[in-house]
Protein backbone atom coordinates (compact mmCIF):
# COMPACT_ATOMS: atom_id res chain seq x y z
CA UNK A 1 0.00 0.00 0.00
CA UNK A 2 2.94 2.27 -0.13
CA UNK A 3 4.62 4.22 2.56
CA UNK A 4 2.70 5.31 5.60
CA UNK A 5 1.89 8.93 6.19
CA UNK A 6 2.52 10.53 9.58
CA UNK A 7 -0.42 12.85 10.11
CA UNK A 8 -0.64 15.47 12.80
CA UNK A 9 -3.06 13.45 14.88
CA UNK A 10 -0.64 10.52 15.16
CA UNK A 11 1.83 10.54 18.05
CA UNK A 12 4.77 8.20 17.57
CA UNK A 13 5.53 6.09 20.61
CA UNK A 14 6.54 2.69 21.90
CA UNK A 15 3.85 1.97 24.46
CA UNK A 16 1.73 -1.13 24.92
CA UNK A 17 -1.12 0.57 23.07
CA UNK A 18 1.09 1.61 20.16
CA UNK A 19 2.42 -1.92 19.73
CA UNK A 20 -1.01 -3.55 19.52
CA UNK A 21 -1.97 -4.68 16.01
CA UNK A 22 -4.35 -2.19 14.38
CA UNK A 23 -7.13 -4.74 13.88
CA UNK A 24 -7.20 -5.35 17.63
CA UNK A 25 -7.52 -1.63 18.36
CA UNK A 26 -10.22 -1.16 15.73
CA UNK A 27 -12.35 -3.94 17.21
CA UNK A 28 -11.73 -2.68 20.75
CA UNK A 29 -12.84 0.88 19.94
CA UNK A 30 -15.91 -0.37 18.03
CA UNK A 31 -16.89 -2.64 20.93
CA UNK A 32 -16.35 0.16 23.44
CA UNK A 33 -18.56 2.48 21.37
CA UNK A 34 -21.31 -0.17 21.29
CA UNK A 35 -21.23 -0.46 25.08
CA UNK A 36 -21.40 3.33 25.45
CA UNK A 37 -24.32 3.63 23.03
CA UNK A 38 -26.19 0.80 24.79
CA UNK A 39 -25.95 2.56 28.17
CA UNK A 40 -29.18 4.26 29.28
CA UNK A 41 -28.76 8.00 29.64
CA UNK A 42 -29.83 7.99 33.29
CA UNK A 43 -26.89 5.82 34.34
CA UNK A 44 -24.58 8.76 34.93
CA UNK A 45 -22.15 6.74 37.05
CA UNK A 46 -21.46 4.36 34.16
CA UNK A 47 -20.45 7.24 31.92
CA UNK A 48 -18.08 8.45 34.61
CA UNK A 49 -16.44 5.01 34.69
CA UNK A 50 -16.13 5.03 30.89
CA UNK A 51 -14.36 8.39 31.05
CA UNK A 52 -12.02 7.01 33.73
CA UNK A 53 -11.19 4.02 31.50
CA UNK A 54 -10.32 6.34 28.61
CA UNK A 55 -8.19 8.48 30.93
CA UNK A 56 -6.26 5.39 32.02
CA UNK A 57 -5.83 4.33 28.38
CA UNK A 58 -4.52 7.79 27.46
CA UNK A 59 -2.11 7.62 30.38
CA UNK A 60 -0.80 4.20 29.36
CA UNK A 61 -0.45 5.36 25.73
CA UNK A 62 1.27 8.58 26.88
CA UNK A 63 -1.16 10.75 24.97
CA UNK A 64 -1.35 14.19 26.66
CA UNK A 65 -4.83 15.24 27.75
CA UNK A 66 -4.27 18.65 26.12
CA UNK A 67 -3.66 16.86 22.82
CA UNK A 68 -6.99 15.02 23.14
CA UNK A 69 -8.88 18.19 24.06
CA UNK A 70 -7.54 20.07 21.03
CA UNK A 71 -8.69 17.28 18.72
CA UNK A 72 -12.18 17.30 20.23
CA UNK A 73 -13.09 20.52 18.40
CA UNK A 74 -14.70 18.26 15.79
CA UNK A 75 -17.46 17.76 18.34
CA UNK A 76 -18.51 21.43 18.35
CA UNK A 77 -21.55 20.94 16.01
CA UNK A 78 -22.91 18.28 18.39
CA UNK A 79 -22.32 20.57 21.36
CA UNK A 80 -24.21 23.44 19.71
CA UNK A 81 -27.12 21.15 18.89
CA UNK A 82 -27.18 19.66 22.40
CA UNK A 83 -27.09 23.07 24.11
CA UNK A 84 -30.16 24.14 22.14
CA UNK A 85 -32.26 21.12 23.19
CA UNK A 86 -33.15 22.29 26.74
CA UNK A 87 -34.53 25.54 25.29
CA UNK A 88 -36.59 24.03 22.46
CA UNK A 89 -37.66 20.81 24.16
CA UNK A 90 -41.22 20.06 25.25
CA UNK A 91 -42.76 18.58 28.39
CA UNK A 92 -41.99 19.34 32.02
CA UNK A 93 -39.80 22.38 32.58
CA UNK A 94 -37.52 23.54 35.40
CA UNK A 95 -36.25 27.02 36.15
CA UNK A 96 -32.52 27.74 36.05
CA UNK A 97 -31.23 31.30 36.53
CA UNK A 98 -34.65 32.59 35.55
CA UNK A 99 -34.80 30.50 32.36
CA UNK A 100 -37.31 27.68 31.85
CA UNK A 101 -35.57 24.56 30.58
CA UNK A 102 -37.13 21.34 29.33
CA UNK A 103 -36.35 18.33 31.53
CA UNK A 104 -36.53 16.01 28.53
CA UNK A 105 -34.30 18.40 26.61
CA UNK A 106 -31.74 18.37 29.42
CA UNK A 107 -31.64 14.58 29.41
CA UNK A 108 -31.35 14.50 25.61
CA UNK A 109 -28.52 17.04 25.70
CA UNK A 110 -26.69 15.03 28.35
CA UNK A 111 -27.18 11.83 26.33
CA UNK A 112 -25.72 13.38 23.16
CA UNK A 113 -22.81 15.11 24.88
CA UNK A 114 -21.78 12.13 27.01
CA UNK A 115 -21.91 9.50 24.28
CA UNK A 116 -20.49 11.71 21.54
CA UNK A 117 -17.63 12.90 23.75
CA UNK A 118 -16.67 9.38 24.79
CA UNK A 119 -16.79 8.20 21.19
CA UNK A 120 -14.67 11.10 19.98
CA UNK A 121 -12.07 10.58 22.73
CA UNK A 122 -11.82 6.87 21.92
CA UNK A 123 -11.38 7.71 18.23
CA UNK A 124 -8.72 10.32 18.98
CA UNK A 125 -6.79 7.80 21.09
CA UNK A 126 -7.05 5.25 18.28
CA UNK A 127 -5.73 7.72 15.70
CA UNK A 128 -3.02 8.99 18.05
CA UNK A 129 -1.60 5.50 18.61
CA UNK A 130 -2.07 3.99 15.13
CA UNK A 131 -0.48 5.10 11.87
CA UNK A 132 -3.09 5.78 9.15
CA UNK A 133 -1.57 3.19 6.84
CA UNK A 134 -1.55 0.58 9.60
CA UNK A 135 -5.17 1.36 10.38
CA UNK A 136 -6.14 0.61 6.77
CA UNK A 137 -4.12 -2.59 6.82
CA UNK A 138 -5.95 -3.55 10.00
CA UNK A 139 -9.29 -2.87 8.32
CA UNK A 140 -8.21 -5.06 5.43
CA UNK A 141 -7.18 -7.75 7.90
CA UNK A 142 -10.68 -7.62 9.39
CA UNK A 143 -12.05 -8.45 5.92
CA UNK A 144 -13.67 -5.09 5.31
CA UNK A 145 -14.75 -4.71 1.65
CA UNK A 146 -11.63 -4.27 -0.47
CA UNK A 147 -13.16 -1.43 -2.47
CA UNK A 148 -13.98 0.51 0.70
CA UNK A 149 -10.43 0.05 2.01
CA UNK A 150 -8.97 1.25 -1.29
CA UNK A 151 -11.18 4.35 -1.30
CA UNK A 152 -10.02 5.23 2.21
CA UNK A 153 -6.42 4.54 1.25
CA UNK A 154 -6.50 6.89 -1.74
CA UNK A 155 -8.36 9.52 0.27
CA UNK A 156 -5.60 9.36 2.87
CA UNK A 157 -2.78 9.48 0.32
CA UNK A 158 -4.16 12.37 -1.73
CA UNK A 159 -5.74 14.46 1.01
CA UNK A 160 -2.48 16.38 1.43
CA UNK A 161 -2.17 16.77 -2.35
CA UNK A 162 -5.61 18.38 -2.59
CA UNK A 163 -4.93 20.60 0.44
CA UNK A 164 -1.69 21.77 -1.18
CA UNK A 165 -3.60 22.50 -4.41
CA UNK A 166 -6.10 24.59 -2.43
CA UNK A 167 -3.25 26.49 -0.81
CA UNK A 168 -1.63 27.26 -4.17
CA UNK A 169 -4.95 28.51 -5.55
CA UNK A 170 -5.43 30.73 -2.50
CA UNK A 171 -1.93 32.17 -2.87
CA UNK A 172 -2.60 32.80 -6.58
CA UNK A 173 -5.81 34.68 -5.75
CA UNK A 174 -4.19 36.75 -3.03
CA UNK A 175 -1.18 37.58 -5.24
CA UNK A 176 -3.68 39.20 -7.62
CA UNK A 177 -5.13 41.32 -4.82
CA UNK A 178 -8.19 39.20 -4.04
CA UNK A 179 -9.31 38.93 -0.42
CA UNK A 180 -12.72 37.43 0.43
CA UNK A 181 -14.49 39.98 2.63
CA UNK A 182 -18.24 39.64 2.04
CA UNK A 183 -20.93 37.78 0.11
CA UNK A 184 -20.02 39.51 -3.15
CA UNK A 185 -16.90 37.35 -3.35
CA UNK A 186 -18.83 34.06 -3.13
CA UNK A 187 -18.85 33.58 -6.96
CA UNK A 188 -15.04 33.70 -7.02
CA UNK A 189 -14.79 31.12 -4.24
CA UNK A 190 -17.38 28.96 -6.03
CA UNK A 191 -15.39 29.05 -9.28
CA UNK A 192 -12.25 28.14 -7.36
CA UNK A 193 -14.05 25.18 -5.82
CA UNK A 194 -15.19 24.07 -9.29
CA UNK A 195 -11.65 24.36 -10.65
CA UNK A 196 -10.33 22.36 -7.69
CA UNK A 197 -12.88 19.60 -8.38
CA UNK A 198 -11.90 19.43 -12.06
CA UNK A 199 -8.18 19.32 -11.24
CA UNK A 200 -8.73 16.61 -8.63
CA UNK A 201 -10.85 14.56 -11.03
CA UNK A 202 -8.25 14.84 -13.80
CA UNK A 203 -5.48 13.88 -11.38
CA UNK A 204 -7.51 10.84 -10.30
CA UNK A 205 -7.95 9.80 -13.95
CA UNK A 206 -4.20 10.05 -14.56
CA UNK A 207 -3.42 8.04 -11.44
CA UNK A 208 -5.94 5.36 -12.44
CA UNK A 209 -4.49 5.06 -15.95
CA UNK A 210 -0.98 4.83 -14.49
CA UNK A 211 -2.13 2.04 -12.18
CA UNK A 212 -3.76 0.13 -15.04
CA UNK A 213 -0.58 0.40 -17.09
CA UNK A 214 1.29 -1.22 -14.19
CA UNK A 215 -1.05 -4.20 -13.95
CA UNK A 216 -3.69 -3.02 -11.48
CA UNK A 217 -6.62 -5.47 -11.45
CA UNK A 218 -8.81 -3.99 -8.72
CA UNK A 219 -6.91 -5.40 -5.75
CA UNK A 220 -4.01 -3.62 -4.08
CA UNK A 221 -1.02 -5.73 -3.02
CA UNK A 222 -0.47 -5.91 0.72
CA UNK A 223 3.10 -5.37 1.92
CA UNK A 224 3.62 -7.21 5.17
CA UNK A 225 1.25 -9.44 7.09
CA UNK A 226 -0.37 -8.24 10.29
CA UNK A 227 -0.95 -11.01 12.80
CA UNK A 228 -2.30 -10.74 16.31
CA UNK A 229 -1.68 -13.19 19.13
CA UNK A 230 -4.27 -14.23 21.69
CA UNK A 231 -2.48 -12.12 24.30
CA UNK A 232 -2.70 -9.02 22.11
CA UNK A 233 -6.42 -9.57 21.56
CA UNK A 234 -6.79 -10.00 25.31
CA UNK A 235 -4.96 -6.74 26.03
CA UNK A 236 -7.03 -4.86 23.42
CA UNK A 237 -10.22 -6.32 24.89
CA UNK A 238 -9.49 -4.89 28.33
CA UNK A 239 -11.06 -1.51 27.44
CA UNK A 240 -14.43 -2.77 26.10
CA UNK A 241 -14.39 -5.59 28.66
CA UNK A 242 -14.00 -3.18 31.56
CA UNK A 243 -16.68 -0.94 30.05
CA UNK A 244 -19.05 -3.92 29.79
CA UNK A 245 -18.37 -4.83 33.43
CA UNK A 246 -19.13 -1.22 34.41
CA UNK A 247 -22.39 -1.38 32.46
CA UNK A 248 -23.43 -4.68 34.05
CA UNK A 249 -22.43 -3.45 37.50
CA UNK A 250 -24.50 -0.30 37.13
CA UNK A 251 -27.42 -2.36 35.86
CA UNK A 252 -27.14 -4.60 38.95
CA UNK A 253 -27.15 -1.59 41.28
CA UNK A 254 -30.17 0.03 39.63
CA UNK A 255 -32.31 -3.11 39.27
Amino acid sequence: MGAGHHHRIYLAGDTVVHRLPPQCKLVAVAAFALVVVATPRAWVGAFGLYALLLAVTARVARVPFAFVLRRMVIEIPFVVFAVALPFIGFGERVSFLGTALSVEGLWAAWNILAKASLGVIASVLLAATTEPRAMLLGAQRLRLPSLLVQIMMFMLRYMDVIVDEMRRMRVARESRGFVARDIRHVPVIARSAGALFIRSYERGERVHLAMLSRGYTGVMPVIGELTASFRQWLVAGMLPGAALLALLGTWGLTS
